[in-house]
């Protein structure tokens, strides 16, 4: 008879977790970070400068209020400056933690199994700092309430018609839904902090927050149907928020907006410098609390590639945006686009070019995805270019338009500067406030991931 055929099994793949843990490893690891009464002084120094921002932000803030929105910039024609620039710079941050949390679990990817928590705080955080910048720039924030359908008492209605009431219901829209996901996820690592705790208050607090959770099969089923129904109502977030946000934009007849591909360049863009401000907490995280088992290289790989598919996207929407303006034949789009390149904010666009462009085509090299440090400089890159790139498009098709007679540079003020600055202080505040206070990795995720768990799962089976 002949030999049986060999059968040749496929490589394991890359593991998604260090060899050697155990489920008590897992969650003492993770836990510890929360329970212990040490902070590492990376901690306390990235804290202590968030918290300096905070106080610069909230003086700003005051000072705004005290004498209106001239102690900025904007003038005209440029009434939109940096604080609509840092709106959807920080709205697309917010954008990669709704991608890892809910369309990759609906297309089952472990790999985001040790990055999903963090990655969720960070659009909650990111959300709330570009929440700031549409009512800081209404001129009478304390009149918010009037883009809300409120009872019509007053016969004061908000004006459907008008992106910035299109913008309020997305983000809200989008900031409940990622809040419940994110919280949803977090009951049965706040019952493993609850029982774990030392301290009556902490024990008090995180039983109040786990709601009961007693990791029973009925919370179990509960928790998955919870979830999946959330990342269904989160998948379509993550394409419609910033493409509503492209609305401000495109619907106008400005010349550099006016273009259909907006929306799809947008969201390209959002989950790009997402991607890049998830590496840019990962990587450091990871090496001050010693969880380079937890997130691997592969977490750090896949975030690397995913980037550089939605740079190509961004790229090609560049040159198709150029290719547009000259096939069209229309003299304002031309030089609109002639203006970026040429014109008084060249350098910005020369520059966010290379950010964005030009350098990031080093991702193509293992060498380059497999080195922390590199990906790090790498992606704090990429957020530059992204904000370089929101300003170029805003501020240089405001400043010179259509009429020359009105054309001006817009130059921001020490106070533009400080309340950009100052929610940058509001985001690390937050966000290390929540890895003292809260798991940064999903504990039972994370064991998922482990090869016993497979063994019991196919023992119950």
């Amino acid at each position: 008879m002949p030999d049986e055929p060999q059968v040749v099994e496929p490589p394991e793949p890359k593991q998604l977790i260090a060899p050697g843990y155990t489920f008590g490893s897992v969650t003492d690891q993770i836990a510890t970070v929360v329970l212990t009464g040490r902070t590492p002084v990376f901690w306390l120094a990235c804290f202590s400068v968030g918290l300096a921002l905070l106080f610069l932000f909230l003086y700003a803030v005051a000072l705004l209020l005290a004498k209106g929105v001239g102690i900025w910039g904007i003038r005209v024609p440029v009434m939109w400056g940096f604080a609509i620039t840092n709106f959807v710079w920080w709205i697309g941050i917010g954008h990669a933690g709704t991608l890892i949390s809910a369309i990759l679990l609906l297309l089952n990817q472990r790999w985001r199994n040790s990055i999903n928590r963090f990655a969720e705080a960070m659009t909650l955080f990111a959300v709330a700092c570009a929440g700031m910048f549409p009512l800081l720039h209404l001129g009478r924030p304390w009149l918010f309430y009037w883009l809300f359908p409120y009872p019509n008492t007053m016969n004061v209605q908000p004006q459907f018609r008008s992106p910035l009431v299109w913008d309020v219901f997305a983000v809200s829209t989008y900031a409940t839904v990622s809040f419940l996901f994110w919280f949803v996820g977090l009951l049965p690592d706040l019952a493993t902090l609850r029982d774990r705790t030392l301290n009556r208050f902490a024990r008090f607090a995180y039983g109040i927050l786990a709601m009961g959770w007693r990791g029973s099969a009925r919370h179990w089923s509960i928790y998955e149907t919870a979830s999946l129904l959330l990342a269904g109502l989160a998948t379509p977030l993550v394409l419609s928020v910033h493409t509503v946000v492209s609305f401000d934009f495109t619907i106008a007849i400005v010349p550099g907006w006016h273009s259909t591909f907006f929306p799809p360049y947008f969201v390209a863009g959002a989950i790009y410098s997402g991607f890049a401000m998830v590496l840019a907490l990962a990587i450091p995280l990871r090496a001050v609390y010693g969880l380079q088992g937890l997130i691997t290289d592969k977490h750090l790989d896949n975030s690397a590639k995913v980037m550089l598919a939605t740079g190509l996207i961004v790229a090609y929407a560049y040159i198709l945006e150029t290719f547009t303006a000259w096939y069209s034949g229309n003299v304002y789009e031309g030089a609109a686009i002639w203006n970026r390149m040429t014109g008084p904010y060249a350098p910005a666009y020369w520059m966010l070019i290379s950010c964005n462009i030009i350098l990031p085509q080093a991702l193509w090299f293992k060498s380059i995805r497999s080195r922390p440090v590199l990906l790090f400089i790498w992606s704090m890159i990429v957020l530059t270019g992204m904000w370089l790139e929101r300003y170029v498009i805003i501020v240089s098709s405001l400043a010179q338009d259509f009429l020359t007679s009105s054309w001006s540079i817009f130059v921001p003020t020490r106070w533009d500067w400080a309340t950009y600055f100052g929610t940058i202080g509001l985001f690390l505040f937050l966000f290390f406030a929540f890895i003292r206070l809260l798991p940064m990795i999903s504990i039972f995720e994370v064991r998922t991931l482990l090869p016993q768990a497979k063994v019991e799962e196919e023992v119950q089976g």
